[in-house]
């Protein structure tokens, strides 16, 4: 998976990654999950240290939202390694970029970039939540946001897990 940063549908690829926040209440490490196929945040936790445990929650919401299938490959930088009992309670393996690579995990990088560059930083639920997975386009998604993208190409047939 190293340097593929697409995946032919659904919870099959997630990318994560830990940054750092300024908030009014001081600096925030968040940590993230985001679906490649759609670029949509999955999943995000935030904690005013940097530990283990704020991955893990992120990945936690991810699963108990979106129900990945068996096989699902969260992919992240050796900066923020996330917690195997997770995964593997849901059935999924990990996989690392190379160490002091960021191109490893350069999808991550842009939404860290975006979440820092475009977001008033007391509101990061809100820029997440409401302006990022609904109304940010993407060139790599043909211009649509997340939501719009994945209403366009995930079959009504098909379960789709919670979304918000």
């Amino acid at each position: 998976m190293r340097r593929d940063f697409a995946a032919d549908g659904p919870d099959r690829a997630w990318f994560a990654g830990i940054t750092y926040v300024r908030t009014r209440q001081g600096w925030l490490y968040l940590a993230v999950v985001m679906d490649i196929w759609s670029r949509r945040v999955v999943g995000w936790s935030m904690s005013d240290r940097v530990a283990a445990e704020v991955a893990d929650d992120a990945l936690g919401m991810a699963v108990a939202r979106r129900r990945p299938p068996e096989g699902c490959a969260p992919r992240s930088d050796h900066g923020s390694l996330l917690l195997g009992r997770t995964m593997r309670g849901a059935g999924i393996e990990p996989s690392m970029g190379s160490i002091a690579s960021p191109w490893d995990n350069a999808a991550m990088e842009s939404l860290m970039g975006a979440i820092k560059a475009e977001c008033v930083h007391a509101r990061t639920f809100e820029y997440i939540e409401c302006f990022y997975n609904r109304v940010g386009t993407h060139s790599a998604l043909g211009y649509l946001s997340p939501e719009e993208f994945e209403r366009a190409n995930w079959p009504e047939e098909e379960c789709r897990p919670m979304a918000a």
